[in-house]
């Protein structure tokens, strides 16, 4: 016990009371490890201006010292612990932790608290930089609110204007009108009221010369008077009103000019913010000299979510390093928080698209894009797929890619763009593809329909082949042309068989259950399961759509051959949503196609064309669970993101390793999909909407 004590009171820097002793779990007492410090003068035991510890040392009032001790003054410092103890704290509570002198402790905390709070200080000038920029965008959107009431106060005043001078005119026009009908009738009346005066004196003089005049006054009163009262007789005054007393105002404009009135202008505002919004498209990656071409802004807020107002003040313009002069695209504003910017290049080389939104660039900016010779352009081994009204997915040969080198990868790629990973080569072994179709998504797993090597293969996240099974033929349990993969709620592996006309049934080991549509179908390409586990199937050849129990029996059939709403031609996979709505990608007709769970149209969406929500030939189709709709755009070698109600949001950016010919399409987690690139013969990752 002397030497503990002679250690506690020596100069030593670090002491250790037991070095072999392991630290055992504290309590959630008032002692262990749970220190309050407190200063001298509020400690209990303080009557006076100082204290005498152990009988021999006095204690300056203010000190701190232990409450858990009689008052003992914390001297040193628990490393383990990171609070100051006593000397009997170090022989109990704290025996076997490393403990330094307080004041040692202290200095040791001084340096790094200063070097921390330097650190902390340098970041002052980007803190005062970013309140300079708030106070800016305070500034202006005062102007611009100041201006707005304005516009409005001036608008409404010529609008007030124009009324009032209608309603002025309307008032001279009705005074017109009425004063015409009042001559009419005025002088219609003074006409009855002389024809009446005439009546009643020359009545009155031959009544009287009757009844009063001898023979003479007869006889007279008969030649003067018979032909005037012959003449009123005959005369052709007119006994009914020369006019009418209709006169209104029609106000059968007013009930529309309401509506207008109530809803005239709008105050328009969106969130999007510069570092937030992003640009992408296919001039990225093909970019031809002398033809035009077109990237997307996507505009964000400051959570990364998507904007759909527009109105926002977009600049942009292009320009090389072998120049100052600057190229200015056009700007489309679609009024759904997206932006096309539209330019011709006219000469090869490398140009830097700088778009700004607010004056700020915007995530990314400058973006390079590289213009070639269309000569060049189709020499490198990504020609697009051709384009014809009559898309065959048989009659395109397409060359082999000459990036497919290794399994999969990982890497940043030269041109940024929004791939994840790339899984698969050209090849008949495990891991490997001939033309993978459709695909899904299942507990973190890929399954792919592997056609012309007429397979079935499962990858795990790491792209490791984990299964593959299917042998070639026509038996049951055979693969002749697998297109579609789906699981269902059980985990059985469901495979759509063109060229065999049913859906096969494997269990998570691969080997055959069963099979589903056998007379039924004709050419099954996509396959959903819902949330009720009914199977949906997409037959191709038919132009239709089959809804099957999970047991196999054919629930309901809907769609034909046509381009009518409720029609398809030669459709291809199948989605579905939250709400059990089936989506489906209607290939030769170029649109989207959705309807209810029993198969009634709801809406569609999409056209033949190469613009923001156009299709040439969609194939794969997938749901998010924010309800977005994802579509691999076949015939342009693309993929498209919808909202739930068909409006464009995004191209998914795959400028650095184009698509060629995309088919199936699935979502892995919100934020990333996965896609068949059928012609490169791989499946890719790739995220979107970020």
């Amino acid at each position: 016990m002397d030497n503990t004590n002679n250690n506690v009171g020596g100069s030593d820097h670090h002491r250790d009371t037991t070095n072999k002793m392991e630290d055992a779990p504290q309590e959630k007492k008032e002692v262990p490890g749970q220190h309050h410090l407190v200063l001298l003068a509020e400690a209990p035991t303080c009557k006076s201006n100082s204290l005498t510890n152990g009988g021999s040392k006095e204690v300056e009032l203010g000190a701190i010292v232990c409450p858990s001790h009689a008052g003992s003054p914390l001297k040193y410092y628990c490393s383990l612990c990171d609070t100051a103890v006593c000397e009997t704290c170090t022989q109990v509570e704290h025996i076997g932790h490393m403990t330094v002198i307080l004041s040692e402790a202290v200095t040791e905390h001084k340096t790094s608290l200063a070097s921390l709070v330097s650190r902390v200080r340098q970041m002052t000038p980007e803190v005062q930089h970013a309140i300079e920029e708030v106070d800016a965008v305070q500034e202006v959107l005062c102007r611009n609110k100041l201006a707005a009431e304005h516009r409005i106060t001036d608008l409404f005043n010529e609008m007030t204007s124009l009324l009032e001078a209608r309603k002025k005119s309307a008032i001279e026009e009705l005074s017109r009108v009425s004063a015409i009908k009042e001559r009419v009738l005025e002088e219609q009346k003074r006409s009855l009221k002389k024809h009446l005066t005439c009546i009643s004196s020359c009545c009155d003089l031959t009544e009287d010369s009757l009844l009063h005049g001898n023979d003479t006054d007869v006889v007279m009163v008969k030649k003067e008077m018979a032909g005037k009262l012959n003449d009123l007789l005959a005369c052709g005054i007119s006994l009914q009103p020369e006019t009418n007393p209709l006169i209104v105002f029609d106000d059968k404009d007013f009930e529309g000019l309401r509506e207008t009135i109530t809803g005239i202008g709008c105050v328009c505002n969106n969130a999007a913010v510069p570092h937030q919004t992003t640009v992408g498209g296919e001039a990225f990656s093909n970019c031809i000299v002398g033809k035009a071409s077109t990237v997307t802004v996507t505009t964000r807020d400051r959570n990364g979510d998507l904007v759909k107002t527009g109105f926002a003040p977009i600049t942009a313009s292009l320009s090389t390093d072998k120049s100052e002069e600057r190229l200015f695209p056009t700007i489309t504003d679609h009024q759904n928080g997206t932006y096309d910017l539209t330019f011709v290049l006219q000469s090869p080389g490398v140009y830097y698209l700088s778009v700004c939104m607010f004056g700020l660039h915007t995530k990314g900016s400058p973006y390079k894009i590289r213009a070639v010779d269309i000569g060049d352009a189709n020499g490198n081994g990504t020609t697009r797929i051709p384009r014809t009204m009559a898309v065959k997915q048989k009659g395109v040969k397409r060359p082999s890619s000459s990036r497919s080198q290794g399994s999969s990868n990982r890497r940043t790629n030269r041109i940024e763009d929004d791939l994840i990973i790339r899984i698969g080569v050209k090849g008949r072994n495990k891991g490997e593809f001939s033309n993978p179709q459709g695909l899904c998504y299942h507990d973190e797993r890929v399954l792919v329909a592997d056609s012309n090597n007429q397979t079935v293969q499962i990858f795990l996240p790491s792209g490791e082949c984990c299964l593959k099974f299917g042998t070639p033929g026509r038996a049951p349990g055979k693969m002749q042309r697998p297109t579609g993969v789906a699981v269902t709620l059980n985990g059985n592996y469901l495979v759509a068989d063109y060229d065999n006309k049913w859906v096969s049934v494997f269990n998570p080991e691969g080997k055959y259950v069963s099979r589903i549509g056998i007379g039924r179908l004709q050419g099954p390409k996509g396959i959903v399961v819902d949330k009720e586990g009914r199977i949906i199937v997409v037959d191709n050849k038919s132009s239709c759509v089959l809804i099957f129990q999970s047991n196999g029996k054919l629930l309901h059939k809907f769609g034909s051959r046509g381009n009518r709403d409720d029609q398809f031609a030669g459709p291809h996979y199948a989605a579905v949503n939250e709400n059990n709505d089936i989506i489906i990608s209607d290939f030769h007709n170029h649109c989207v196609k959705v309807f209810d769970r029993d198969g009634n149209f709801k809406f569609c969406f999409g056209s033949c064309g190469e613009g923001n929500g156009q299709f040439n030939a969609p194939t794969g189709v997938a749901v998010d669970d924010k309800g977005n709709m994802l579509v691999a755009d076949w015939g342009n070698s693309r993929i498209q993101v919808f909202d739930s109600t068909g409006s464009f949001l995004s191209y998914v950016n795959t400028a650095s390793e184009p698509l060629y010919g995309p088919q199936g399409l699935a979502v892995a987690s919100l934020g990333v999909l996965v896609v068949a690139d059928s012609g490169n013969h791989c499946f890719k990752y790739y995220k979107y909407l970020q």
